[in-house]
């Protein structure tokens, strides 16, 4: 992530196995980022956190019933807020 990424207090990364957040704010500066959002990774979807790989990294998530993985990195860009708070 470059220097001047803002952090996130809540994230992607830091859901639990089977806890869900909505995104509520992404950080889009990374081209892979951006990508993720054309992939349905996008503000006010509702995100389940799945598997995750030996070691930690990628882990899974579940997004519109469909799984995709992020490394840890990837996850951080992703703000969500608990599901009905936002």
């Amino acid at each position: 992530m470059p220097p001047d990424t803002p952090t996130f207090t809540l994230t992607l990364a830091s859901l639990k196995r089977g806890e869900r957040g909505v995104v509520v704010d992404i950080d889009a500066s990374d081209p892979l980022t951006q990508r993720l959002m054309t992939l349905g990774l996008v503000e006010g979807v509702e995100v389940e956190r799945g598997h995750t790989a030996i070691g930690g990294d990628p882990i899974e998530y579940r997004v519109f019933g469909l799984g995709m993985s992020l490394r840890a990195e990837q996850a951080k860009c992703f703000a969500i807020a608990p599901p009905g708070s936002e």
